[in-house]
C-alpha cells in the first residue's frame, strides 16, 4: 500500500509540469513568432549558428534581455476580481461572535 501511494505521488509530481506548458486557447500566429524571433535577434541571439555549443545559455540571455525591455516599458497588467476598500471582510458583530468566550 505504501509503494502505491509513493507511485501516485511520483506520477502526480511528473504530470504537474505538463499543465504548465499547456497551450492557451489562442494559437500563436506566424507573424507573432516572427516578431518574437526578430526581438531575440536584436537582443543578440543568432539562430543561424547551427550546432551552437552555447545554445541554452545564449537564447536564455537574449530572452532575459527582451523580458527586461518589456518590463521597463510595460505598465502593470489586467487585474481580475474586485476589491472593496474601506469595508472590513468580517462585520464587527461576526468578529465579536467568533472571539467572545461565554
Amino acid at each position: 500500500m505504501k509503494s502505491l501511494i509513493q507511485a501516485v505521488v511520483v506520477a502526480a509530481a511528473l504530470a504537474a509540469p505538463v499543465a504548465v506548458f499547456a497551450q492557451s486557447s489562442h494559437p500563436i500566429t506566424r507573424a507573432q513568432v516572427r516578431a518574437e524571433l526578430i526581438e531575440l535577434e536584436k537582443a543578440g541571439y543568432n539562430p543561424a549558428h547551427g550546432e551552437d555549443p552555447n545554445y541554452p545559455a545564449d537564447i536564455q540571455a537574449a530572452e532575459a534581455k527582451v523580458a527586461a525591455q518589456h518590463a521597463a516599458t510595460d505598465f502593470g497588467g489586467v487585474v481580475s476580481g474586485s476589491s472593496e476598500a474601506g469595508r472590513p471582510a468580517v462585520s464587527q458583530a461576526d468578529w465579536n461572535a467568533m472571539y467572545s468566550h461565554p
